[in-house]
């Protein structure tokens, strides 16, 4: 069928640049986003995220006028959900975004109309949203009821993006298509089509689920493996980044570098999704999550060690005379996303627990989150340089590794991205 108008539900990391590019292909895109402030600054022709060459897509979808935003669902002839799908405390999945994103589009839906889980979510939520939206619309029929004759379309197709690289990597990675019948995966296979290049293999919605989950679960693995090693050299006295250095030389082997956690909204949270539903079976994966989720305080252990062997040889010092800078808050490499980040819950806990000064240094942000900006401060490169007694490296972005190693000359430094 050819689609007039698609609309993207949640205009964050992944859904604006997946409207900006349906829009990029002359195509009528509504977004939907419950930010007003990120409503309007799109509608303005303009970005609230940081992602290279989307401004430029942005501004002119929106001035061409394929492209606009709103707070409120429209009715369209496809709808793409990209909301976030954190976990709770005891690591459940927590699906409340999606399940507010499939009731608020509901009333708008029509007879012949396609709905697509983009967000990546435990096994079974694309089935859950399709109960979600026929308790909703009882007068429509949906594929877990009426098969292949259903009025509304259903599949789920998780994204597959690094970011820094979204743009590039939506037009040519290949797409896994979860449907909830074959004619649901055929469907969503001509919507991708208007600008995927890449393959788009059919599967069913549950197999679909599990991929994107088992793509992230395997990075997990590879970096508790890198970080567990990186904490045994410590204790052994051995540079862990010469060794992987020496050990990839083997032609079978390729380790992965440490660093000081693992972050974001994809590896930091997939692998519980697959524990919270076969708690018995994922044994490794759950180890690589608690590896990974205590690597951070491994960090600050390293911190607290600097700190008094500065105290050590400056004794006419006070820990509270004694600078910190964290360089870094992202969770990963020149980007601004902060979700999940390692490198912020470190900064916070040296700011709360350190009684000196805390400075944080993040190129990528003008201006550190509300809850943050009273217990630590938000400083320039060059000024955390002259100012630090100790200085930690979390994030290796690109402007920290062109570094002179001149400015570390009278400091503690800490490295845990192999960069310094």
């Amino acid at each position: 069928m050819p689609f007039t108008t698609i609309s993207v539900i949640g205009l964050g990391y992944i859904g604006l640049p997946t409207a900006a590019v349906f829009a990029s292909r002359k195509k009528q895109v509504i977004g939907v986003d419950v930010n007003q402030n990120a409503v309007d600054i799109i509608n303005r022709g303009q970005i609230h995220i940081v992602e290279p060459d989307l401004d430029m897509v942005v501004h002119a979808a929106v001035t061409e006028g394929y492209l606009r935003a709103t707070t409120q669902p429209e009715p369209a002839d496809a709808f793409l959900i990209a909301v976030p799908t954190p976990f709770k405390d005891d690591h459940e999945p927590d699906l409340t975004y999606i399940e507010s994103a499939s009731k608020s589009i509901a009333p708008v839906l029509k007879k012949g109309d396609l709905v697509i889980l983009e967000s990546t979510s435990p096994v079974g939520a694309t089935e859950q949203m399709a109960a979600w939206l026929a308790e909703a619309r009882p007068d429509l029929s949906f594929p877990q009821t009426h098969g292949e004759n259903s009025d509304i379309r259903v599949a789920h197709c998780p994204e597959r993006v690094l970011p820094g690289h979204v743009l590039r990597e939506l037009v040519q990675n290949d797409r896994v298509i979860g449907g909830m019948t074959p004619k649901c995966s055929q469907l969503a296979i001509s919507l991708y089509k208007i600008f995927v290049q890449g393959d788009c293999i059919v599967t069913n919605a549950r197999t679909a689920e599990m991929c994107k989950l088992t793509e992230n679960s395997s990075r997990d693995v590879g970096i508790a493996f890198a970080n567990e090693l990186s904490m045994i050299c410590d204790k052994l006295d051995i540079n862990v980044w010469e060794l992987i250095s020496l050990a990839n030389r083997h032609p079978r082997v390729n380790i992965l570098q440490p660093g000081p956690g693992v972050g974001g909204h994809c590896i930091a949270v997939d692998p519980w999704f697959i524990v919270s539903k076969t708690p018995d079976q994922a044994k490794l994966i759950r180890t690589a999550r608690e590896v990974n989720d205590s690597k951070p305080e491994w960090v600050i252990e390293k911190v607290k060690i600097a700190v008094a062997e500065h105290l050590q040889a400056n004794p006419q010092k006070t820990a509270r005379e004694v600078t910190i800078a964290c360089f870094g808050l992202a969770f990963k490499a020149d980007i601004d996303d902060l979700r999940e980040s390692p490198a912020l819950a470190i900064a916070e806990k040296i700011s709360n627990t350190h009684p000196g000064q805390t400075l944080v240094v993040e190129p990528n942000i003008e201006n550190l989150p509300e809850n943050l900006s009273k217990k630590m401060h938000l400083a320039m490169s060059e000024a955390a340089l002259a100012e630090a007694d100790i200085a930690i490296l979390l994030v290796d972005h690109k402007e920290f590794k062109s570094i002179d190693k001149k400015h570390f000359s009278n400091k503690n430094v800490i490295d845990t991205r192999g960069a310094w």
